[in-house]
């Protein structure tokens, strides 16, 4: 199984979570073209690290990328950004920029 990782996206986990459920199990050609599609904010960063991991698996494990499958796709959240907001009659109120750690692990299919 060969794995790439994009840490402190700035995009909420939550939010990529959406898209990475998208992709999970599917081939590489069908991860491709849902990203593609798909008209997300996540979308294009998880489909970096979708093609940094098809590369990792085509240049260092020797692997064909028709025969590729995403075995492993998840996210994490990493550190979250404290802000504040001036709100009315000289209050402020925190705002949390989160970030995000994608994962996405391509493995061969097994043909029996």
């Amino acid at each position: 199984m060969v794995s790439a990782t994009a840490k402190y996206i700035r995009v909420a986990p939550r939010k990529a979570r959406l898209i990475v459920d998208l992709i999970r199990g599917r081939s590489v050609r069908d991860a491709k073209a849902i990203l593609s599609l798909t008209p997300r904010g996540a979308a294009p960063v998880v489909g970096k690290v979708l093609a940094s991991a098809i590369a990792n698996a085509e240049n260092n494990n020797s692997l064909s990328a028709d025969d590729l499958y995403v075995a492993k796709a998840y996210v994490d959240e990493g550190p979250t950004l404290k802000r504040f907001r001036p709100r009315a009659m000289g209050r402020a109120s925190r705002i949390r920029k989160r970030t995000s750690h994608i994962t996405v692990c391509v493995d061969e299919r097994k043909v029996s």
